[in-house]
């Protein structure tokens, strides 16, 4: 009977739901590329409210399960795909929006994640104690259906530089698929060699949200002391999110990348100093420093994005960088695991996940104009670079671009 099924032991919803979260996150970056590509073709509007839709109609079908597949295919596929389609097109929006003050946008567009991260899992933990597991994924599901109507009031944007949307007279059909996924950008090599920095940093990135508590336990603290920590690096998270966006937008003499690589190499650092908090309270300092400097971060990464494709690839570059750099994030959390299996301690793994960061940091150095007295940001050699660009797709999908970073070519260092 379809009502004895509701009744579940104690946990068996919220354990089965963690691990269709997990099929999600772990299908997000691939979408990249094709929500860029939809986003590119139909426009930012439409792509997002059908995500919204998908995302809430997974939770809503998920509330229905009656097997773990049931939950795997409503929220790890179905939402998971939604909440993809979703994120790329709503980031690059922001960052087409802004130009004086892009990197504190998105900071403030990012900042939403360290909030959820704070405050959903004991709001939903509140909702399943309420109202059962079903009930708290059909209450999850109407929030994410609002993302429609946040969707419905994004506004697109023609700028210079742009894809136009319908086919150009000669183009084959494989160079405008190209085009539409980005794909264009795999032959340029400043934006390579950003994804090969960002790679390694994801490498080492994520290591103190999943090895993080188990330290904290591991060196005799209670679950809720382990808890407690990660809430107040989330916080921190949150204002360094922040605070990195309006510091970069206030007219120092550095450029985004010099922000940029001074993060990197803090969080970096950071991670490397978590095995010497042999004390509760120097643990806690140096997990709001990751977390402040982790934060700090995430909105240069996506503005010195735009400063290397520039506005009108911004799509296709976020699209790929987020399923390129994911190999990274795959791969730090099992390779710190097996650290400390080897070693019988997690010292090696917060130090070689430091080093990881330490090492994008360097990459970051190769981009051109790094050591330049100014970034280059003359609009009209942006619109100039950008139709090149666009002419060099027409004559094929992988033929050597003739735009290069802008500001590439040689000039007067500092």
């Amino acid at each position: 009977m379809p009502g004895a099924e509701m009744r579940l032991p104690l946990g068996w919803g919220w354990l089965f739901i963690q691990r269709s979260l997990a099929w999600d996150l772990s299908l997000l970056p691939s979408t990249g590329p094709i929500s860029s590509a939809l986003s590119a073709h139909y426009g930012t509007r439409p792509v997002v409210m059908v995500g919204g839709f998908l995302s809430g109609l997974g939770l809503l079908l998920a509330s229905f399960a009656t097997c773990l597949t049931h939950l795997h295919f409503c929220i790890g596929l179905l939402a998971g795909l939604g909440w993809a389609l979703v994120f790329t097109p709503s980031l690059a929006t922001v960052s087409r929006y802004f130009e004086k003050r892009r990197t504190l946008a998105t900071g403030l567009a990012v900042s939403g994640a360290g909030v959820s991260s704070l405050a959903f899992s004991p709001l939903f933990q509140l909702l399943v104690d309420s109202y059962g597991w079903r009930g708290a994924l059909l209450l999850v599901a109407g929030m994410s259906f609002n993302l429609v109507a946040a969707g419905a009031l994004l506004r697109s944007l023609s700028l210079a530089g742009d894809s136009v949307a319908g086919d150009a007279p000669g183009q084959k059909r494989l160079s405008r698929l190209t085009s539409l996924l980005g794909l264009d950008l795999l032959s340029h090599k400043p934006f390579m060699r950003y994804i090969l920095a960002f790679i390694l940093i994801d490498t080492g990135y994520f290591v103190p949200y999943a090895h993080l508590v188990p330290y904290t336990r591991e060196m005799g603290y209670d679950e809720y002391q382990a808890a407690f920590l990660m809430s107040a690096t989330a916080v921190a998270d949150l204002v360094g999110r922040i605070f990195a966006g309006w510091l970069a937008d206030s007219g120092t003499i550095f450029h985004l990348l010099h922000h940029l690589t001074l993060w990197t190499v803090l969080t970096g650092i950071s991670i490397a100093l978590i095995p010497l908090g042999g004390s509760y309270a120097l643990l806690m300092g140096l997990g709001i420093c990751y977390g402040f400097f982790a934060g700090a971060l995430v909105p240069l990464q996506f503005s010195c994005l735009v400063e290397i494709v520039g506005t009108g690839r911004i799509l296709g570059g976020i699209g790929l960088m987020h399923m390129l750099e994911s190999m990274g994030a795959l791969l730090g959390a099992p390779l710190s695991g097996w650290l400390r299996d080897a070693t019988g301690n997690y010292t090696i793994s917060f130090i070689i996940s430091g080093a990881f960061l330490l090492a994008g940091g360097l990459i970051l150095l190769t981009l051109p104009n790094y050591f330049s007295c100014s970034w280059p940001s003359n609009p009209k050699e942006e619109m100039k670079e950008e139709l090149e660009m666009e002419a060099s797709e027409l004559r094929g999908p992988f033929h050597t671009a003739t735009t290069t970073f802008r500001g590439e070519a040689e000039s007067e260092s500092c």
